[in-house]
């Protein structure tokens, strides 16, 4: 990790960082290249995989699983429900009951949201109603990683909203099989429907819909590339949640905070992925570079080292400043999709954040935590959107329709202010539609 001194050089930091790679991996062009017979860059992709899918519906994914995920032809599209009941055999009923508790803690947080979040109203011959969507799709990515907390931080947010049908799609592995914990998760969850598609095809089948998999209202979830290439394109056909990029990690910390549970926090946020960004914003310069020490000598004891070490040596940052306040602009300079308060009052500082997915106040407070059973959904913005996106919520499972309702008195009283806007607009018809309903007798 790199440190600098100073709020500015901080910030040149931000302008400086290594670009995403828009370029793909060579072994990623290689593999385009073998399956499609040429060079083909992620528009491309998705453009040829979209067209087949919407032509020739359940063929093509039956096509581009076998050609990009090595699934044989033969297998189902659909997950039967027998294979859901015997996923439970195959899971440690310990971490069956871990995925419960997870289940209701989400459960109760959202419900709580919800209160605030369906709030129908009408007054001046006008209101609006809260509905939810009527099918949602989510996408579960991952074969040899597999991610079941993702499962549930979508499913049940979108069944406490009250979305009446939840379809999942996942990648299957070579041997057409699902993981059994996303399974049980996906069954722990609610989803009514599950089927084997990753990557575009998946993405496709559920904007589209295709023999089998149903058309649906919104597609939900994070993924490569790829996946967020294709819901890119297909949103107006579809509602998309939002474009996830790699995770993203600021701690702000001042000289009492733990330098060991600084250094683990900065851990876990790296391990995620490669491109992942990790910030550590001190007051305390002794402080910063005890947490140095710490990062260096525990690094080893990861199981993704490599993948940590990437993300440390390639975005990650230790940016030593003058106070609190400039801690605090620096972090919202940053838009985190998490962001790390350890302070003695973190509570206090709550209101000097305006950009954030989500805060996590105090040393207590472990993102990890978050990640998993806290309550929130973990499907937080990237990439600077906390600037103007949410976290995942009921209220993205749900709709506002207005209505209006007048009566003669109130049309009376309106329209002549509306008909006169509208006749200066050029709208004449407008206008005489407006003035039919108060020159009457």
């Amino acid at each position: 990790m790199r440190l600098v001194r100073g709020l500015e050089a901080a910030r040149a930091w931000l302008g400086q960082r290594p670009p995403l790679e828009e370029d793909l991996p060579a072994p990623v062009r290689r593999r385009i290249a073998e399956a499609f017979g040429q060079e083909l860059t992620v528009a491309q992709v998705v453009e040829r995989v979209l067209a087949d899918v919407r032509r020739e519906g359940d063929r093509a994914l039956a096509r581009y699983n076998a050609l990009l995920d090595g699934v044989p032809e033969g297998v189902p599209l659909a997950v039967a429900p027998g294979e859901i009941e015997a996923a439970y055999a195959q899971v440690e009923p310990d971490l069956v009951e871990a995925l419960r508790l997870l289940q209701e803690r989400i459960e109760s947080y959202h419900r709580r949201q919800l209160e605030h979040a369906q709030r129908p109203f009408q007054a001046d011959g006008c209101g609006q109603v809260v509905r939810p969507l009527e099918r949602v799709g989510i996408y579960a990515p991952g074969t040899a990683v597999v991610y079941p907390s993702t499962v549930l931080m979508i499913a049940v947010p979108a069944r406490v909203a009250g979305v009446g049908e939840l379809v999942m799609c996942t990648p299957a592995r070579p041997d057409g099989s699902v993981a059994p914990v996303k399974l049980v998760a996906a069954h722990i969850a609610g989803v009514d429907r599950i089927y084997r598609a990753g990557g575009v095809q998946a993405i496709a089948a559920l904007a589209c819909g295709t023999e089998s998999v149903p058309r649906v209202d919104k597609v939900c979830g994070p993924g490569n590339v790829f996946v967020a290439a294709a819901k890119r394109r297909l949103f107006g056909e579809v509602g998309i949640d939002g474009l996830f990029g790699p995770s993203e990690t600021v701690i702000v910390a001042d000289g009492a905070a733990d330098p060991s549970l600084v250094a683990i926090d900065l851990l876990a946020g790296a391990e995620h992925d490669e491109l992942a960004t990790c910030v550590f914003i001190a007051t305390d310069e002794s402080l910063a570079r005890a947490v140095l020490r710490e990062v260096a000598a525990r690094l080893d004891s990861l199981a993704r080292r490599e993948v940590a070490r990437a993300s440390l040596e390639g975005r990650g940052l230790v940016a030593v400043v003058a106070d609190l306040e400039e801690a605090l602009d620096l972090a919202n300079d940053l838009a985190p999709e998490h962001l790390c308060l350890h302070l003695r009052d973190a509570p206090a500082w709550l209101e000097r954040v305006r950009h954030a997915g989500c805060v996590f106040l105090g040393p207590m407070s472990a993102e990890s935590l978050g990640d998993y059973a806290a309550g929130p959904s973990h499907v937080l913005p990237t990439g600077g959107s906390a600037r103007f996106a949410s976290p995942l919520g009921v209220w993205d499972f749900l709709k506002v329709t207005a209505y209006v309702g007048l009566n003669g008195e109130e049309a009376a009283r309106l329209g002549p202010a509306a008909a006169h806007v509208a006749r200066a607009e050029g709208l004449t018809g407008h206008a005489m539609a407006i003035e039919a309903r108060y020159r009457r007798p």
